[in-house]
């Protein structure tokens, strides 16, 4: 029933048109036609911040990063597997979805750190692709407090996602 939810909704929204007389094609083109110059805007914070997060990957600096963080892990009860995608989340989800992925496929779903890792991905949010995003697309260039309150966040929903995903493992 969920698979159908999509195309029910684009139907009654295309009865709607029908019945208020609506031209769709040309609301839709006007509509296109507004949102290019606000992907103009959005398009290079997207591509600089992609292209970090792949010069941070490739160049063997989150490597490094994680094999110097290691050492803090074991103390605090944190399985250091989880580090690249702990780092890799507030700027992309889509890097931090293949990080989960790769985990699952190496240590299985129902494994602890598989567990984890879906815990810490639905729990955390994409930081610095949002800021980009939504502050690239209306022009603030001052984030302000933004980023470290969403950050302080972040770290409470890992924390607060350790916890609880270590005492509700089975």
């Amino acid at each position: 029933m969920i698979s159908a939810l999509v195309p029910i909704l684009v139907l009654l929204v295309m009865l709607y048109a029908l019945i208020r007389r609506v031209d769709v094609f040309s609301a839709f083109c006007e509509g296109a036609t507004g949102a290019l110059p606000l992907i103009g805007t959005i398009l290079p914070c997207l591509a600089a911040m992609l292209i970090a997060i792949s010069v941070f990957r490739e160049s063997g600096a989150m490597d490094f990063v994680v094999r110097l963080l290691e050492p803090l892990c074991d103390p605090i009860g944190f399985d250091a597997r989880l580090l690249p995608l702990v780092l890799l989340r507030p700027f992309s989800g889509s890097a931090a979805m293949a990080i989960n992925s790769d985990i699952m496929l190496k240590y299985g779903a129902d494994s602890k750190v598989g567990y984890l890792a879906s815990i810490l991905v639905g729990a955390s949010e994409t930081v610095f692709y949002t800021v980009a995003l939504y502050f690239g697309a209306i022009g603030v260039k001052r984030t302000r407090f933004t980023i470290p309150v969403a950050m302080l966040a972040t770290l409470v929903s890992v924390v607060t996602g350790v916890i609880f995903g270590n005492l509700f493992y089975r």
